[in-house]
């Protein structure tokens, strides 16, 4: 028989589009989808089980399909439906525990293949510029969905000490976009005007909702000759862009705000709900973070097909122009350009003026 794959949080959409990628592997027999909710999507032939992973009904659902490989996606910073932050926080971490113990007690279990995120590393003033999977963070992530991302890896690390006949696989993605994004940072992109913390400019990752399926795909098989994908991965699309970026290419402008201001404008984008302004996001939205991708491309042997660019290209057109969209500022600029100099003087040509003048005087 092939392989039998149990898949947690398939009412997202990222969980269903995994469940009917993984089906098409000739190598897999049978898929089985568990979500505590109905998915409101298509989820192939997947055999749909409704269970809650924060309950101890998953040692059942392991001995009765004799599932070998789970692949765990229900850990994510942001709610399904009115779910609240202390309802997500529970279905990260005690169902990731509880997860773990029925994968410990189950004789069939033979790969594990766990989501996690680069917020794991925390944001901080001090640190590097860019992060490996070793490089400890220099200020652990002290509330929401980093700090569950920090305890359900410390949960992993303890299962697969207990477990060594287990493979188990950690991805850490970078910020996921794509033309169907479900995150807090999507969120505060699609604002019609980004808040920002005055004086910063943060680089940022991303990487492709497509990439993510990609990967996950590669983690859930028997690696391929020459590669591992056994171990912990950062997942992110080449090249960083700037928040400053960022909101060019969306078209958006920004309004700065002083640092201990943030707060407070946070909490009123929370209050309204028009999206959850946490203090990691802040943090983020202040230092920024990068992490290195060398293992990911010669270990686990995963070349993402967009790269950090290209993956906000994909977003920003699904979230269509914004109130100053890049073509309308462009020509904005031409025609400014073409109007007569004071003076008298016709008009300023192209690529003279101040920084020519300026090279002039040196």
């Amino acid at each position: 028989m092939g392989k039998v794959v149990l898949v947690t949080g398939v009412a997202r959409q990222l969980g269903g589009r995994f469940v009917r990628r993984v089906q098409r592997d000739p190598g897999v027999d049978r898929v089985i989808a568990v979500d505590a909710v109905a998915p409101a999507h298509p989820l192939g032939e997947a055999e749909f089980v409704r269970a809650d992973i924060r309950q101890s009904a998953l040692a059942r659902i392991l001995a009765e399909y004799a599932v070998d490989t789970v692949v765990h996606l229900d850990v994510s910073g942001k709610a399904l439906g009115t779910a609240g932050r202390t309802a997500i926080k529970e279905t990260n971490v005690i169902g990731t525990m509880q997860l773990l113990g029925a994968c410990q007690k189950s004789p069939t279990v033979r790969r594990l293949v766990v989501k996690s995120s680069t917020s794991v590393y925390g944001s901080a003033s001090r640190d590097p510029a860019v992060f490996t999977e070793t490089t400890p963070p220099k200020s652990l992530p002290s509330g929401g969905f980093a700090k569950d991302a920090v305890e359900v890896e410390g949960y992993v690390r303890g299962f697969a000490r207990r477990r060594p006949d287990v493979a188990v696989c950690v991805l850490r993605f970078a910020n996921i976009l794509g033309p169907r994004p479900d995150s807090p940072l999507a969120d505060y992109l699609s604002l019609p005007v980004l808040p920002t913390v005055f004086g910063y400019d943060p680089r940022l990752q991303f990487v492709h909702e497509d990439d993510v399926v990609a990967v996950l795909g590669i983690a859930a098989r028997e690696p391929r000759r020459g590669t591992l994908n056994s171990g912990t991965f950062n997942i992110a699309g080449e090249g960083v862009l700037l928040l400053s970026q960022c909101s060019r290419r969306l078209g958006k402008p920004t309004v700065p705000v002083l640092l201990p201001a943030v707060t407070w404008v946070g909490s009123a984008l929370r209050t309204i709900g028009m999206t959850d302004f946490s203090p990691e996001q802040i943090r983020l939205l202040t230092h920024g973070r990068v992490v290195s991708t060398v293992q990911m491309r010669d270990t686990l042997g995963f070349r993402p097909e967009f790269t950090t660019a290209g993956t906000f290209a994909e977003f920003a057109r699904s979230v269509g122009p914004g109130l100053l969209p890049p073509e309308a500022v462009g020509r904005a600029v031409d025609r400014l350009a073409e109007l007569p100099l004071p003076g008298g003087a016709g008009p300023r040509e192209r690529g003279t003026g101040a920084v020519q003048t300026t090279h002039g005087a040196r």
